[in-house]
């Protein structure tokens, strides 16, 4: 149960800072904000065990830059397709 919160705080925060780091606004709600941050972070971990960064020793800073990374190109790709998915409807 901890871990599901944690996993959502954390989404959280990456969302936030992707959409603060992209340019432009998106317009995007933020419960998807924080899915697109949750989904950052898993394709940031993926990357981080696909190279081998994953688990050192201290803070992994690599592992945490990967993961805004990944939140960064989820969000923009989230807020690119979410005026289309939304006028569907």
């Amino acid at each position: 149960m901890f871990q599901l919160i944690w996993i959502i705080i954390v989404g959280a925060v990456l969302g936030v800072l992707a959409k603060m780091l992209l340019p432009g606004k998106q317009a995007i709600p933020f419960w998807l904000t924080v899915i697109c941050g949750m989904a950052g972070a898993l394709l940031g971990n993926l990357l981080a065990s696909w190279i081998g960064v994953r688990h050192t020793s201290g803070i992994d800073w690599i592992r945490h830059l990967l993961q805004l990374v990944g939140a960064l190109v989820v969000v923009g790709a989230g807020a690119s397709f979410w005026p289309q998915a939304k006028s569907r409807s």
